[in-house]
């Protein structure tokens, strides 16, 4: 009787608490996705109502926002959706191929001072990014690079050298997990270093190679402060820096239009996260040893 009434009272007490875990779970994501909720529900408001209604939903919908934001400026924002589109994807490929390529040599290959030329790497993690931002700007400048016919090129030189310490450790980590046998198997068979490299590593490498995009594509199309130091004409602007123009120097600002293309601009975001998370699943769930 004892045993019926704990085998009784057993699921009852599991199925409480996964209740009470799924509750848990509703709350801490109704949490995070009201900011989103928000701006979306803002960005249907009129410029009224934005100051006297602080609810989540626009008592009337003010579509024409997205119309006046997308036209606001002399300049269409589809060509800030296309500068932004055009530095985020040139910097993923950038920090994906040199990135990789200098975690494949500081795993694998045996060279004089490995160690202490792999501690710098890990060592420039610590310096604030807006401590090398005026080194950076002076030397640009001194190579006739800020404020040319390309005004890019600042932003996207330092990606195809691997100076993104982040992305090197992560590749470093990942290649140090990947069986040492590969590669004697390939030197047996008289692979060079740079067919081990393209025909074993780099297709193991593709979660790690995901992870760089994914966070390299985020990161870009969502920095600021490196944009807005180099980017001096409108027609070159991207869109973090184009959103700073709906608030003139009068103080003015269209808070509607600002919004409607805060919201266009996430959709990327979430669009190539949706996309390579999968990627990313699948290179998990298929890469390793195969005959």
């Amino acid at each position: 009787m004892a045993a019926q009434a704990t085998a009784a009272v057993g699921p009852r007490g599991t199925g409480r608490r996964g209740l009470l875990r799924t509750l848990v779970l509703v709350a801490i994501l109704l949490v995070v996705l009201y900011p989103l909720v928000w701006v979306i529900g803002t960005s249907f408001k009129s410029q009224e109502e934005i100051v006297s209604n602080t609810g989540l939903l626009p008592e009337r919908f003010t579509p024409g926002n997205y119309t006046d934001g997308w036209q606001h400026f002399d300049v269409s924002f589809t060509r800030f959706f296309l500068n932004s589109t055009m530095v985020a994807l040139l910097t993923v490929l950038g920090n994906a191929a040199s990135c990789l390529v200098a975690a494949y040599a500081f795993a694998r290959l045996r060279f004089r001072f490995r160690r202490f030329w792999f501690a710098i790497m890990i060592g420039t993690l610590l310096l604030p990014q807006h401590v090398l931002t005026v080194p950076q700007y002076i030397l640009f400048k001194q190579f006739g690079l800020v404020g040319g016919e390309w005004p890019y090129l600042p932003l996207l030189i330092p990606q195809f050298l691997a100076t993104e310490a982040f992305f090197v450790f992560l590749m470093v980590q990942f290649m140090r997990g990947i069986p040492p046998e590969l590669d004697e198997a390939a030197k047996i068979d008289g692979a060079s270093a740079y067919r081990t490299f393209w025909h074993v590593m780099l297709p193991l490498s593709r979660p790690a190679l995901v992870t760089t995009a994914i966070f390299s594509f985020i990161w870009t199309w969502n920095e600021f402060f490196r944009q807005l130091v180099y980017l001096s004409d409108l027609d070159h602007y991207t869109l973090p820096v184009a959103m700073t123009l709906f608030i003139d120097s009068t103080g003015q600002s269209s808070v509607g239009p600002m919004f409607a293309m805060s919201v266009l601009s996430l959709l990327p975001v979430f669009l190539f996260f949706v996309a390579f998370q999968r990627m990313l699943v699948e290179g998990i769930n298929t890469s390793g040893l195969k005959g």
